[in-house]
């Protein structure tokens, strides 16, 4: 049975496409530089698709002041997202307390990605959240809402709560699909 390729990062510092960094020469004008890595750790997303356009699944996901309206993974948001900013929200996992979490915009690209990132224990877990938009037609596209879990015991941490994790974002991507869509069916 193949094994299913991990999803491309779509620009920043752990782009699979090789947008980022200088350019160096290549010693042979033919040949191509290999892509920068991927960020090591323990992987955990999920996909959905959404019959809406990329502008309108970005307006949500932006609005971090509205969460609030929509997310159950995150009841409360607050900040700017702009590279450096630190964000305040509330993780609500399915069966865990509410957490209170800082994390730092990374990246974010209008109408394509948010990557945040939150050290915990003095950056023995280190956590890389991305929530990406791929356009597969006018209006049409997929969602992958996901963290990747590194640092010294952050895998381990991964592991531990992988499945209850899958399962709040899981409940992200179908509350932003219905409300995507409602919202572009209404705008139509």
């Amino acid at each position: 049975m193949p094994i299913k390729p991990e999803p491309d990062l779509l620009a920043g510092p752990f782009a699979k496409r090789g947008t980022m960094g200088p350019r160096i020469a290549a010693p042979d004008a033919g040949s191509r530089l290999p892509p920068p890595k991927a960020p090591s750790g323990l992987r955990v997303e999920d996909r959905i698709g959404i019959q809406a356009p990329a502008e309108v699944i970005w307006e949500i996901v932006r609005d971090l002041d509205r969460w609030f309206e929509w997310n159950p993974t995150y009841p409360q948001a607050a900040g700017q997202i702009r590279i450096g900013e630190v964000l305040s929200v509330t993780l609500a996992l399915p069966g865990q307390p509410p957490q209170a979490l800082t994390p730092k915009v990374l990246e974010w690209v209008p109408n394509e990605q948010l990557h945040w990132q939150l050290k915990m224990m003095g950056g023995l877990i280190r956590t890389l959240r991305y929530i990406e938009i791929e356009t597969l037609a006018n209006q049409s596209c997929v969602v992958d809402n996901g963290e990747i879990f590194g640092g010294l015991m952050g895998p381990s941490l991964g592991k531990r709560m992988g499945r209850t994790v899958q399962r709040g974002f899981r409940a992200m991507n179908e509350a932003l699909k219905v409300r995507a869509e409602a919202e572009w069916a209404a705008g139509r």
